[in-house]
């Protein structure tokens, strides 16, 4: 039985196959890659990601905290500097081993398609259903503890199974590398908290001389990210948000620019890529993160947030180039809908 006969207007579903998990990650051919591939004139690397502690706290989102450290335990004890001539007086090594208890999606991170669907009626019977990309299902292919009613109320289901189709181990199995594309906000509209729409991303492209192809991974300076490194883990959410650049969700002409240029992924260094919360939505229903529901849910296009994208994007516009080659696979963690990442930037 076919999960859905009716697909979101403008949407990707079934271009790549009833079943496809991968969405625009398809368009990473090996023509894609060897155009990273050709960006590559220094030999000289970035490391874009922030580290995994910050932005410390628990302030830009309450239900995301910090990473926990700690070491294993051998023999009851913590296995950390451990001597092993604890267990054997002939033995000259120590040891250290450690866990973590890791948010996924706390710092530099991926979304994959199992993060942010919508009820839509995909079988057009009038009744809207919780779907993800390509029409995957919420509690029977992203499966939680519990059910969600439309009352509120919920059902339990069993053990966490997590994203069983979508998950973040489609992504690392594709490797995410390719062409990146810098579009340096920062450096035409400053520290202004100014909301981006279309006419803003056109402006910047044509004074840089941007070109952006299908299979290209997009990615925005806005100075977010530096901001939360300045503030040393203790972040300003007022400040940081009030004086840093953001999509504009809400923008048609934006998402149409995001179906037409064929990127593989959004990246920007600032929290949500789009504003959030967004501009006020004056229709009955709307989506609560627009630009995510459109990447996520109808083209198949990933997100990446919090990523450390300065070093990168000064040493760009002081070498008068735009792109680079990028490495940046999650976490293949299977049935994780997010991941941690430490993108690489190659120049």
């Amino acid at each position: 039985m076919k999960r859905w006969t009716r697909r979101p207007e403008g949407s990707t579903w079934g271009d790549w196959g009833e079943d496809d998990q991968l969405g625009r990650a398809n368009l990473l051919t090996r023509e894609a890659v060897l155009r990273g591939v050709a960006e590559v004139r220094e030999g000289r690397t970035f490391c874009l990601s922030l580290p995994l502690d910050y932005p410390g706290g628990s302030l830009l989102n309450p239900r995301r905290t910090p990473p926990e450290l700690r070491p294993t335990q051998r023999n009851g004890r913590p296995n950390m500097n451990y001597p092993l001539r604890c267990d054997d007086p002939t033995a000259l090594d120590i040891v250290c081993d450690d866990q973590v208890l890791l948010t996924l999606q706390y710092s530099t991170q991926w979304d994959s398609l199992a993060h942010v669907g919508q009820m839509f009626d995909v079988d057009g019977d009038g009744r809207p259903e919780d779907v993800y990309y390509n029409g995957f299902r919420a509690n029977s292919d992203i499966v939680g503890p519990v059910a969600y009613r439309d009352d509120g109320f919920m059902t339990p289901l069993g053990a966490h199974k997590g994203a069983q189709r979508l998950g973040v181990e489609n992504m690392a199995a594709a490797c995410m590398q390719g062409r990146g594309v810098m579009i340096d906000l920062l450096a035409h509209y400053g520290r202004s908290g100014k909301l981006i729409d279309y006419d803003d991303i056109r402006r910047v492209i044509d004074a840089d001389g941007i070109v952006i192809e299908p299979g290209d991974f997009v990615l925005f300076r806005t100075g977010f990210a530096q901001a939360l490194l300045e503030m040393n883990r203790e972040p300003d959410v007022k400040t940081l948000f009030a004086t840093t650049c953001a999509l504009d969700g809400r923008d048609v002409r934006l998402h149409q620019w995001v179906t037409d240029c064929g990127a593989v992924a959004l990246i920007a260094d600032n929290y949500g890529v789009e504003s959030v919360p967004p501009r006020p939505c004056m229709d009955d229903f709307c989506a609560m993160l627009p630009l995510h529901a459109h990447c996520l849910f109808r083209l198949g296009c990933y997100l990446g947030e919090l990523w450390y994208l300065t070093d990168l994007a000064d040493w760009l516009r002081a070498n008068n180039r735009t792109r680079f080659m990028l490495t940046a696979p999650p976490l293949r963690l299977p049935g994780a809908v997010g991941s941690p990442a430490t993108p690489v930037a190659t120049v």
